[in-house]
Parts: structure tokens; C-alpha cells; sequence
């Protein structure tokens, strides 16, 4: 087994770093998906398994701030990467991020499935493009389905997380 993790066709042992806890995943095979192992391995049950395929965003997590799809992503090759589930955007003590309370605070929250990769996916818009557009809110968000809502509150939701911002660094 290589350093970082398992190598291809192997079964083995590897760390990962999520939230910022390291764990040791055992017994694992190589072919196992980062959401697969967040969720039956690890007990990180925000990011959601829906399409397994990379097309609805219930499963977004950021490895190593860049935002991708945890079903997409083999979790032994992110040994030795951060991952950062929605739970781990809350602070040490629990308390919801400013985008968490904003989706809570708007009612951008009906069925909860999309809400995690929503949530994840506003995160890293909002740390790189602190003043998006609107075309740009809406072009961050695409890659995320919801099925239960027009995204009226979802985009009033990331207003709100976006004018706190900007009104935190002023």
C-alpha cells in the first residue's frame, strides 16, 4: 500500500481527514466512493446519495476547497486531502455558518435531500466570489437539483448569506 492510500485493485487501510478529524478507514476496497465511505463508513450522513452519477449535487463536499461530488470521487484517492462535509461548516461549538442560518432563516429548507449540496455549493461560491451576480449565484447553484421548490427562497437564501458577508468585512 502506498502512503497516501491503497493503490488500484487493492483492499486496505487508509486516513482520511473530514471536518477537520482524521479517521482510519479499514477493511476498505479500493472502488469505494468518498460518499459511499462519509456515509456507511464514517457517519457523515449530511451529503445525500440520490443519482450516484454527478448530476443532482446531493452529495457535494469540498476535498481540499475545491467543491465536487462525493459519489464521483474514489475516497481512498483523497487520503491525505481535506474533505468538508455540511456538517463541518458549522463552527467547533455548533453553530450554523452564516449560509446554514440563511437557508434556515429564508425557509430554503422544505424536503431537506438537496439542501446539504446546496448549502456546501453556496459555501464555495460565496469563499471564492464574495459579490456574485446573480447569473453567477444561479450558474453556482446549477449543478444542484431540488425538486420540492422554485429556488425562490434557495436564491433569497444565498442574498441573505451573500449582503452578511459583505456587510461582516466592511
Amino acid at each position: 500500500m502506498s502512503p497516501a492510500g491503497p493503490t488500484s485493485g487493492e483492499q486496505g487501510a487508509y486516513r482520511l481527514t473530514v471536518n477537520r478529524r482524521e479517521h482510519d478507514v479499514v477493511d476498505s476496497w479500493v472502488g469505494e466512493s468518498l460518499l459511499y465511505v462519509l456515509r456507511n463508513r464514517l457517519g457523515y450522513l449530511g451529503p445525500k446519495n440520490a443519482c450516484e452519477q454527478g448530476e443532482c449535487g446531493s452529495c457535494s463536499v469540498l476535498l481540499d476547497g475545491r467543491l465536487v461530488c462525493g459519489c464521483l470521487v474514489l475516497a481512498a484517492s483523497a487520503a491525505g486531502q481535506e474533505v468538508v462535509t455540511v456538517e463541518g461548516l458549522a463552527d467547533a461549538e455548533g453553530d450554523l455558518s452564516d449560509v446554514q442560518q440563511a437557508f434556515v432563516d429564508e425557509g430554503a429548507v422544505q424536503c431537506g435531500f438537496c439542501t446539504p449540496g446546496l448549502v456546501v455549493a453556496v459555501h464555495d461560491l460565496l469563499d471564492r466570489l464574495p459579490d456574485p451576480t446573480e447569473l453567477e449565484i444561479r450558474e453556482a447553484i446549477s449543478g444542484n437539483l431540488c425538486r420540492c421548490t422554485g429556488y425562490g427562497r434557495i436564491l433569497t437564501a444565498v442574498e441573505a448569506a451573500r449582503q452578511a458577508r459583505l456587510e461582516a468585512s466592511r
